[in-house]
């Protein structure tokens, strides 16, 4: 039974509101936060484990992580590998990096508003995962009535499902909560101010009683197994404890603020909000401390500003912070990047060094701050078109708050109405549709009548006779059906549903590898804590117990093996020829590609090749986790691995890698997917595209066999050395640019344009062969320059894709125009 008593406090000054009266001195967060690590794990035997990287780990359904529970997720819902040490998780404590800038949780607007909303924070939490729930629970309140000598009054208030039901997304595990609000103030009765977003009375506690689980099918249902949730704001608590009525005013903050007033040209920070705040200089200074941490733990996550999902949201973050940073501060340029050593020494067990892409995003954002600020300025109407705002949002990352104020500066609005439509039709067609997975409820039935987990060992027994691949035959029994809602005895012909069997041949989809295809009719295969479920289409009617035989689509497999094993070939080769650097920052196999994404610019094929031809062995073995975590060159991505493990090695066989003091470099991975068993049947690898994700992030999309024959003959660089000249002399041509556009800010709209029409004209010819059975009749710079400039404006972009700008009081006609412009160059 775990109790935690509460201290008598003496209320705060009324007169400073900043520290104890006759208290010792504040403890310093770091201390605050070892203090509750250490009760959980050292009193009450909760294990102790790492923060999770603040992207979540293959959950779709969020951008970032937002709660400390969100590592747990798959033991709540039942889904973890029941080899996993997650899996065997009964009471545990951890201090959570949380990033809410988006999704059901979103604080990004509140920043800098008041002293205790941030995008970025740390949640100290504990949980038992169906070992202890209500009873036994983590706390006791107690009522205290109000002294003359000032002691705390405690209150226990009822509040709806509104303020105390907890939900860390749309769908997925969630209940019930109770939560402890701290009235900064003190010595009096605040039970009005509870949950009405006070900056005196704030919330610092939330215990989550997790009962239930919520999916889009269908309401609330209880879980098989109740557990519970905790979570702490360590940035709050130690307010509290510092006795600080803002987070900004402790420990946590005030270096970096010092640093921030030290880079620009705005006064001290003085704390100030609301209507005091003349010319929002505070709230500036609020701003830029909260979003160059969330960028710097972000960042060094693996998190870049980007265009889409988590990195775009960054991406506003980062647009958001200078624009602060420049217009309010009177920051040089520069100044925000130069506050990651800051970052990174108050949070050093977080942060890696990233101040030269920080420094480089700032850059080109400054450019596009000042360029929209110019047009906005001078050439727009009084209502913006809602298309301009949002291709300014969507496709160059600027914050629609942004658009708002800086149009309401001048005056000026966004057409809502239309932004609005705009934003729903976005939000439609990011929609994912539903696969007919096991929930937590019909695993728990599973579990219950004992139903065994599927032995799926046969995906790895296949064969080489005689130079070809020989996969092995499987025959099984129904175990259970699925229909998407519950477990049922029988299926009818035609209808879909999940299928598990006692064993499978088939792959399911994990560690990036696609899954496998055959028949029964079999349209997909996953697994579901220790269960691989089959998405098929019945042909016949189907029936627990049914004896079936599996038919597996060997080329399919064969494919994907050959992908996979060619993805660990390629990704070995850039580290051998780049440096242990260069890291994976993602990879998917499938049939027809191999996509690999990876921290490198320059490529090679020379090392892949040679490998391949040199037709090596691949050996893989089962070895204990941390065994395998020894091994000389191991390369591991971010992801829980099940214990056991398997390893796959080139060349050298995993017996002995493990042998001590082995010096034999070969590419070595934990990776769970089907290989080749000798390299040859590659045949070969080229590399059709690679493009730059993010700022230091590419990606790679490869062929091999006879699709990489097909392209290689069809490019044949080695024939034609003009091409090998001309393609040197492109890359040089992009260097220059790249120098130019990379030490300065253009310096008017003119030379902004000749940039972008340079940088448009190699595009181009850099795409020219790809885009021969799809080049447009019409270039999109032809057609944007035409247009902008019968609006008195200018544009530039390439034969895909362009933008400029313009001005017409009449948007109706404007479009008109540019439709008549279009057909006459088109002949239509």
């Amino acid at each position: 039974m775990l109790r935690l008593p509460f201290r008598r406090l003496r209320p705060l000054s009324a007169a400073s509101g900043r520290s104890f009266s006759g208290l010792p001195p504040p403890l310093p967060a770091a201390q605050v936060r070892s203090t509750f690590l250490d009760f959980f794990r050292d009193k009450h035997g909760h294990l102790l484990v790492p923060s999770s990287p603040v992207r979540p780990r293959g959950d779709p359904s969020l951008l970032f992580v937002n709660a400390g529970m969100n590592q747990f997720k798959p033991i709540f819902l039942g889904t973890a590998d029941p080899r996993s040490e997650m899996a065997s998780y009964h009471r545990v404590v951890n201090s959570q990096k949380c990033v809410r800038a988006g999704g059901k949780h979103n604080d990004l607007e509140d920043v800098g508003r008041d002293g205790y909303h941030h995008t970025f924070f740390e949640m100290l939490g504990n949980w038992s995962f169906g070992d202890y729930f209500k009873v036994g629970g983590a706390l006791y309140c107690t009522w205290s009535r109000p002294t003359g000598e000032g002691g705390v009054l405690v209150l226990v208030l009822p509040f709806g499902l509104k303020d105390n039901f907890w939900e860390m997304g749309d769908t997925g595990p969630c209940g019930p909560c109770t939560e402890i609000h701290y009235d900064h103030v003190g010595g009096r009765d605040a039970r009005t101010l509870v949950n009405m977003d006070s900056p005196d009375v704030v919330e610092i506690w939330n215990l989550v009683f997790i009962q239930y689980n919520r999916s889009v099918q269908t309401p609330l249902r209880l879980l098989p197994r109740f557990s519970v949730d905790t979570g702490m704001g360590l940035e709050r608590l130690t307010g509290v404890l510092q006795g600080r009525r803002s987070n900004y005013d402790t420990d946590l903050f005030t270096p970096l603020l010092h640093a921030i007033q030290q880079r620009s040209g705005a006064g001290p920070y003085a704390g100030r909000t609301g209507t005091a705040d003349e010319g929002q200089v505070d709230l500036a200074y609020r701003v830029v401390a909260d979003h160059i941490r969330t960028l710097s733990v972000c960042i060094a996550d693996g998190v870049h500003p980007g265009m889409s999902g988590a990195e775009l949201v960054l991406r506003r973050i980062l647009r958001r912070a200078v624009r602060f940073c420049i217009e309010v501060l009177k920051a040089p340029q520069g100044a925000l990047a130069s506050l990651v050593p800051t970052v990174t020494y108050m949070l050093v067990k977080y942060i890696s060094h990233n101040a030269s892409e920080l420094g480089e995003s700032g850059r080109r954002f400054c450019f596009w701050f000042w360029f929209w600020s110019e047009w906005s300025g001078t050439n727009c109407p009084v209502c913006v078109s809602a298309s301009v705002a949002w291709s300014l949002h969507r496709d160059l990352g600027f914050p629609l708050d942004l658009v708002d104020l800086m149009l309401a500066e001048r005056g000026v609005q966004v057409d809502r109405q239309e932004l609005d439509r705009l934003i729903v039709v976005s939000e439609q067609q990011a929609g994912v549709s539903s696969r007919l997975m096991l929930d937590v409820l019909s695993l728990a039935a599973l579990q219950r009548v004992g139903v065994p987990h599927t032995d799926d060992s046969l995906k790895y027994a296949y064969r080489l006779e005689d130079g070809r691949y020989v996969f092995p035959a499987c025959h099984a029994t129904v175990l259970a059906l699925f229909d998407g809602q519950a477990l049922v005895p029988e299926v009818r012909e035609g209808q879909s549903c999940g299928v598990i069997l006692d064993r499978t041949c088939f792959y399911s989809e994990q560690g990036g590898q696609s899954h496998d295809r055959g028949y029964f009719t079999c349209k997909a295969v996953h697994r579901a804590g220790g269960y691989v479920v089959h998405q098929v289409t019945a042909v016949d009617s189907l029936k627990t117990g049914d004896q079936i035989q599996l038919h597996l689509d060997q080329a399919h497999r064969m494919s994907c093996m050959v992908k996979h094993t060619a993805t660990h070939i390629l990704n070995f080769a850039l580290r051998k020829v780049l440096g242990s650097a260069v890291s994976q920052r993602g990879s998917h196999v499938s049939a027809d590609r191999l996509r690999f994404d990876c921290s490198i610019k320059v490529l090679t094929r020379e090392c892949v090749n040679d490998i391949i031809s040199a037709n090596q062995i691949v050996h893989s073995q089962e070895v204990p986790l941390q065994t395998a975590r020894t091994i000389r060159g191991l390369r591991t991505v971010d992801e829980v691995y099940p214990d056991p493990v398997r390893v796959v090695s080139l060349q050298v066989p995993v017996s002995e890698l493990l042998e001590t003091g082995t010096d034999r470099e070969t590419s070595v991975e934990l990776c769970c997917g089907t290989h080749l068993l000798q390299t040859g049947a590659i045949k070969d690898l080229v590399i059709v595209s690679e493009k730059q994700l993010v700022k230091g992030i590419s990606r790679i999309i490869a062929v091999t066999g006879r699709d990489a024959v097909r392209v290689s003959s069809r490019m044949a660089p080695q024939l034609c050395p003009q091409a090998r000249e001309s393609g040197h002399g492109l890359w040089q041509e992009v260097e220059s640019l790249s120098a130019r556009l990379s030490s300065s800010t253009p310096s008017s709209p003119d030379s902004a344009q000749r940039l972008s029409k340079e940088a448009s004209i190699l595009s181009d010819v850099s795409t020219h062969d790809a885009l021969q059975q799809d080049s447009p009749a019409l270039a999109a710079s032809d057609w944007a320059v035409a247009l902008c400039q019968h609006l008195g404006g200018s544009a530039g972009g390439s034969a895909l894709v362009a933008q400029g700008t313009g001005s017409s009081s009449d948007i109706t006609e404007a479009l008109r125009w540019a439709e008549d412009f279009a057909c006459q160059k088109t002949q239509r």
